[in-house]
């Protein structure tokens, strides 16, 4: 559909907005676990439009130092979409100026479940553990800010255990509609926050948005 292309427009503006604004590392949910029950066609097309988004920016990413990684399950997925992952994958590898993931039949559940799992079989399950065993099948790490748009004002079982204390900002800016400029804004209102982690108030406020997680 005409929102799902104008929401890819949308990934790629925040990707090449996200570097200028000291984002190391940008998740973005793209098609979650949940996303399978919509209508058939539906969830044919966004698969197609998946790899052709990817087979066309592959090379402008890696020309921009970009890298992306998807994370989520591929026994799911077609084989041409899997294929696409994969090589974009390939040629973004060196990339070192933005680390972009797309979530890609993604669960924050299933992430979970399947972390537990495999760190009840390599010891004692402590947080520590989990968060490691996260780190394997979804690159763990803390979310310092996650935004939602369109209004929304839930998690939608996205990172759950990574967005632990992550600061939170919404917008109703519809996703396709989300710009660099919007992105700033959110950034901003960030590092105006003091972060406490359950401690006492710090006197500094947050200086940095080094984990950016946007949700559509």
């Amino acid at each position: 559909t005409d929102g799902h292309h104008a929401g890819v427009d949308a990934v790629r503006r925040v990707m090449m907005a996200a570097p200028a604004l000291d984002i190391d590392t940008l998740t973005m949910f793209a098609f979650s676990s949940d996303n399978w029950k919509r209508p058939k066609p539906e969830v044919e097309g966004m698969m197609q439009l998946i790899e052709h988004y990817m087979a066309m920016q592959a090379r402008p990413f890696a020309d921009a130092g970009v890298r992306l990684t998807v994370i989520g399950r591929r026994d799911r997925l077609p084989a041409f979409t899997v294929a696409a992952i994969e090589k974009i994958e390939a040629v973004t590898a060196g990339g070192t100026m933005l680390n972009a993931r797309l979530a890609i039949d993604f669960s924050g559940r299933h992430a979970l479940l399947e972390a537990a799992a495999r760190a009840f079989w390599n010891g004692p399950l402590t947080a520590d553990t989990l968060s490691q065993a996260l780190a394997t099948g979804s690159g763990y790490r803390n979310i310092d800010l996650l935004i939602r748009t369109s209004g929304e004002q839930r998690l939608s079982d996205f990172l759950l255990w990574e967005s632990a204390y992550a600061e939170l900002w919404f917008t109703k800016t519809l996703w396709p509609d989300f710009t660099g400029e919007e992105l700033a804004d959110a950034v901003t209102a960030f590092r105006s926050r003091n972060r406490r982690f359950g401690g006492l108030p710090d006197a500094m406020p947050s200086t940095g948005a080094q984990q950016m997680l946007a949700t559509t």
